[in-house]
């Protein structure tokens, strides 16, 4: 394998890490409470979170919180049905921007994560996470793989996101009585996530595979995070919206 084509290969590893922890602490944990993580746990996923994704985590929760306070109705910070799919999938980065930026939106919906003071010093700095994450890149790599990789990583866990916010509710089977939409497709490449309408009928469940046949990765990970006790699910017995379609 040549040095170019090993730099894309870990870039695409390193989106999907990035997905995953995304899934995992700031979806399931942070924004849904729908499990609880071990201390031993929860310190390298917010490593893992600020040198791969750069987000602060009461941003993204209140974000994504309003998302649900709003779904596909004005207020929606990232709804494709009512900006036009193009614009989500390609813009979701601006639009989650605008939202995160507001502090009195991120006060009302992520009172319940205050910044304490290791966000203060390091995890509220997006550039210095970051560009520690591209130096890592570079060391394993050499510069410019690193660098390449560090590019197809950004743009794979950009528009990954998007996805899920854009196909999400765009495209896809509707067996719940809401506006989102599932894509096992999609759900394979975001390690659940794309099983969408599944999750807004049951937002507060760790799973998010309802009927015969859907894969949740990020599930599977619960699961085995909660064998080796280092996870705890809020409740196993899916709590719906409304009942689940035959």
């Amino acid at each position: 394998m040549t040095s170019l084509a090993l730099a894309v290969v870990v870039g695409l590893a390193v989106a999907q890490l990035a997905t995953l922890v995304t899934t995992l602490y700031l979806h399931r944990t942070l924004a849904h409470r729908a499990l609880s993580l071990s201390p031993k746990l929860v310190w390298p996923l917010r490593v893992l979170t600020w040198i791969t994704t750069g987000i602060r985590p009461r941003q993204w929760v209140a974000v994504h919180r309003k998302h649900h306070a709003y779904t596909d109705v004005e207020g929606d910070p990232h709804s494709p049905l009512l900006e036009g799919f193009a614009a989500v999938q390609f813009g979701n980065v601006g639009m989650y921007r605008r939202v995160a930026a507001d502090k009195a939106v991120v006060r009302r919906y992520a009172r319940d994560l205050p910044a304490d003071r290791w966000d203060r010093l390091f995890f509220d700095h997006a550039i210095p996470g970051l560009a520690i994450g591209v130096a890592l890149l570079v060391l394993l790599l050499g510069f410019w793989p690193g660098v390449l990789a560090a590019v197809v990583h950004t743009v794979t866990y950009l528009l990954l996101n998007a996805a899920v916010n854009a196909v999400g509710h765009y495209f896809g089977v509707q067996p719940q009585d809401n506006t989102a939409r599932n894509s096992q497709l999609l759900a394979f490449l975001t390690a659940g996530e794309g099983l969408h309408n599944n999750h807004h009928a049951a937002p507060t469940s760790a799973r998010f595979s309802l009927h015969r046949g859907e894969v949740d990765l990020g599930w599977w990970v619960v699961r085995m995070l909660e064998r080796l006790r280092w996870a705890k699910v809020r409740h196993h017995e899916v709590k719906l919206n409304q009942p689940v379609a035959a």
